[in-house]
């Protein structure tokens, strides 16, 4: 049995519940609007197909929607197990393997010595968040868990495997999808924690893979380790959100630590069940003829029991001794295993960031100061008086808050997840804190602020400043400098990685996609040019979500598709929302994820800093500035806004309780405030996917077609975006958006200027298309045919639930209160689409 037959059963078993549950007429209507659908999508005329959204009731409206959604639930299912099934089954070296990355820098001359150099001095530092992107509650996803489980068993003609799976789908459609309140921090801790067990089974294979890679190619052994590290903002990420107060912050912490003892505990568990051989007999310099297990014990208990112990260098010893007395294929499957469990999650299973604005910061510490009696109006200072003034705090160690005196509720606000990670680091070491990040970071002052608050508590910390708007990266690498000139600083710093983060959202919404890629590519060249002046270590933190308008795309064309140069203690990325779910929710699933990724890296780190040509960059650099002044004569038009608020359903998802996180920044609703994430997801929604490709067809024409076909050919990073842009556009569906743009005819804004809009986006899209397929000499995709197909199969089937959602917008808007009325079937829809693009924001 092959996809089509797992899905043509879990389609029939879904029919089956429907019929059971809602009767035949109903699921008469399901096939009925599949008919009429694809009926319109092969060219026919959809009077009939209208006629029917539009006599929907309620219910029906939702159910209908419900329906739909469940079908992509379960062919997302089956297309994971085959994803699962084809890796499973295949030999000899897979593409874009460990292996395969050694293979290439052999070949490039690069000797065993060298690769275990390398090896040593990356991190692949992947970054758990929780932002709107995963819109399944965690019981609806355990019942997609049980039923994925069955499906191996289905090509086995097992009678109770259908009956399994059919016992889940009937459950799951009469579980409410929606979550009746907004999720709390601690809820979007433990969802995202979910993929911890999966990525847990797949360490060992990884490391397995890359001690038996090393052999194949270099023909000998090594002691190199998977230079993996996960890290969170899930507790610990204030910035914009009021939910994440120092108590959500420690209670996200003992998560990870009780998370961190089960996986523990049932790796050593293993390894004490494995490891029943005896030592060395009496006589030698070992205790006893237990001692293998006798140790496991001892780590046992003290893991059990939550006390602080030194893993690594046990575990070491533990190895080295199983070496020593011959038993080496014992050390290398069966200790393997939870050695590298706890070397990746130790007792603190990730590391939990803070991040919080520089505005926040700043008001805290001129609060500290006034308090002082050290500065009246710190914020007020300019930037070279504010230096002056923290740099001469920093020399010295007295901390300004008077001793014994409870601090004030701003100040409690930004110490307080301060002084809860350092508990932390003291019950189970260091690694429990990751580094703290300062949003829209403007200034040299902005990163040295949270060192102030952190002494307060005599905790030492790491400011990681985030570079998010266009004007912020293009300034980034002046404050860079600027901050590692500082001796101050530099103490601070001593021999660790400077990170530096980079936003894709912000600057995306500010320029457009071609102008932001470009501006993040000079911000990663000059700031590591700083570091290398500077002889200081770096590493890019790289915020990127899962749309291609927010830095999306298959994270190893990314990670190739960086400046060459810019990669030296490795990189870190952030994943989110549906993408821990795709990518981790299978051990093997995760294991390809993950060595993919290691593949991109290992090559994009060896490449030599050796720029492209300049007249490519001299072209891209005109192209950003066309492509940026084409995007904001769009989004600044006057008529923009109002067109933005109808064509899409923006106020809808901010009523979606998917996230703990507001979908504004505090102040008046303006574009500038409005979050990336909802900003991406309402294009998603209605498939124009405009962040992810407007302004690219006015950079191609400044670039010029044979240039740009020369530079897709030879440069990675030009390529990695054209094709990141392929999967846009072959995501948009003009025939869908036409539907929204049906929501204009009752709409804020003059009906000419909506018009005007509407025909001038629908022709951009044209343009855009030819544009790219004139450089890449091919149609969209047509190098991933299976991505393609994908695409092609599904959009039959998200249209009954686009239809619905423009049909329930246009109910809702007519009236005061509709919104409150149709609220449960939007919000169905929302997340409908979501199953069926399987993207969001």
């Amino acid at each position: 049995m092959g996809i089509r037959n797992d899905v043509n059963l879990l389609g029939r078993t879904l029919g089956q519940v429907l019929k059971e549950q809602e009767g035949e007429a109903f699921f008469d209507l399901v096939e009925r609007t599949r008919a009429l659908v694809r009926e319109v999508r092969g060219g026919g005329d959809d009077s009939e197909l209208r006629a029917l959204i539009g006599g929907l009731n309620e219910a029906d409206a939702g159910n209908l929607t419900r329906a739909f959604t469940w079908y992509f639930q379960l062919v997302n299912l089956a297309e994971e197990y085959e994803r699962v099934r084809v890796l499973s089954g295949s030999q000899g070296t897979r593409p874009q393997s460990i292996e395969g990355a050694l293979v290439e820098l052999k070949a490039q001359g690069v000797s065993a010595e060298a690769a275990e150099s390398l090896l040593a001095r990356l991190d692949l530092g992947l970054t758990f968040t929780a932002h709107p992107t995963e819109m399944r509650r965690r019981t609806i996803r355990s019942h997609l868990v049980e039923v994925a489980r069955a499906i191996p068993d289905l090509h086995s003609q097992d009678e109770s495997a259908v009956e399994r799976v059919a016992a889940h789908v009937e459950a799951m459609w009469t579980t409410p999808e929606l979550r009746r309140l907004k999720p709390t921090v601690l809820d979007e801790v433990k969802g995202g924690l979910n993929y911890v067990t999966s990525i847990a089974q797949a360490l060992p294979a990884l490391q397995r893979d890359l001690q038996r890679a090393f052999r194949t190619v270099y023909g000998r052994e090594t002691a190199a380790h998977v230079p993996l590290s996960f890290s969170s903002w899930m507790g610990g990420d204030r910035d914009g959100n009021p939910f994440v107060t120092p108590q959500a912050t420690r209670e996200a912490l003992e998560v990870h630590r009780e998370r961190a003892r089960e996986v523990l505990l049932g790796a050593i568990k293993q390894a004490y069940a494995d490891l029943s051989q005896e030592g060395a007999g009496e006589g030698t310099e070992h205790e006893s003829a237990d001692s293998y297990r006798e140790e496991l014990r001892d780590l046992h208990n003290a893991v059990r029991d939550g006390l602080p112990v030194e893993l690594l260098p046990r575990l070491e010893a533990l190895r080295e001794r199983l070496h020593a007395e011959g038993q080496q294929r014992s050390a290398d499957q069966l200790l393997t295993p939870l050695l590298t469990v706890a070397r990746v999650f130790g007792q603190h299973l990730v590391s939990l960031d803070v991040r919080e604005h520089s505005a926040q910061t700043g008001a805290a510490v001129a609060e500290l100061l006034k308090a002082a009696g050290v500065e009246a109006n710190y914020s007020a200072l300019p930037e070279h008086a504010k230096l002056e003034l923290l740099t001469r705090e920093l020399r010295s160690r007295r901390p300004l808050w008077p001793a014994g005196e409870a601090l004030t509720d701003t100040l409690e606000t930004a110490i307080g997840p301060i002084r809860e990670v350092q508990a932390a680091t003291r019950l189970v070491g260091p690694r429990a804190f990751g580094h703290y990040v300062i949003s829209m970071s403007e200034s040299v002052s902005d990163v040295l602020e949270p060192l102030l608050l952190a002494r307060e508590v005599g905790y030492g910390i790491l400011p990681v400043p985030l570079f998010e708007t266009l004007a912020d990266l293009e300034r980034a690498p002046q404050v860079v400098w600027e901050l590692l000139s500082l001796p101050e600083y530099r103490a601070v710093l001593g021999d660790s990685v400077q990170e530096i983060m980079l936003g894709y959202s912000d600057s995306n919404k500010d320029a457009g996609f071609l102008a932001a890629n470009w501006a993040l590519h000079e911000a990663q060249r000059k700031i590591s040019d700083v570091c290398r002046r500077a002889g200081v270590r770096w590493r890019f933190f790289h915020g990127r979500g899962t749309s291609i308008g927010r830095g999306g795309g298959p994270a190893s064309r990314a990670i190739l598709g960086q400046p060459a140069g810019t990669i030296d203690a490795g990189i870190r990325i952030t994943e989110q929302g549906e993408a821990l779910a795709d990518k981790y929710s299978h051990p093997v699933l995760a294991r390809r994820n993950l060595e993919q990724a290691l593949y991109g890296l290992m090559l994009a780190a060896a490449r030599p800093a050796l720029d492209p040509p300049q007249e490519w960059m001299d072209a891209l650099d005109r192209a950003a500035r066309v492509s940026a002044r084409a995007y904001r004569s769009l989004v600044d038009d006057a008529d923009f806004i109002p067109f933005f608020e109808r064509v899409t359903p923006i106020h809808e998802i901010s009523r979606l309780n998917i996230a703990s996180r507001p979908v504004r920044r505090p102040g008046a609703p303006t574009l500038g405030n409005l979050r990336a994430i909802p900003w991406v997801m309402s294009w998603t929604q209605n498939r124009a996917n405009l962040p992810g490709w407007y302004g690219l067809t006015e950079g191609i024409r400044e670039i010029g077609v044979e240039q740009a076909r020369a530079m897709y050919a030879d440069w990675p990073f030009f390529r990695t975006v054209l094709d990141n842009s392929q999967m846009s556009l072959a995501k948009s569906d003009p025939l869908i958006f036409c539907e929204y743009l049906t929501l204009l005819d009752s709409g804020e804004g003059t009906a000419e200027g909506s018009a005007r809009l509407a025909e001038h986006l629908k022709a951009s899209y044209r343009d855009a298309v030819e544009a790219v397929q004139s450089v890449i000499g091919a149609e969209l995709l047509g190098n991933e045919p299976r991505l393609r197909e994908s695409i092609a199969l599904r959009n039959p089937y998200i249209d009954p639930i686009h239809r619905i959602q423009v049909e329930l917008l246009r109910r809702a808007r007519a009236t005061e209160h509709g919104l409150d009325e149709y609220e449960r079937p939007l919000l169905l829809s929302l997340q409908g689409v979501a199953a069926g693009v399987r993207n969001t924001g």
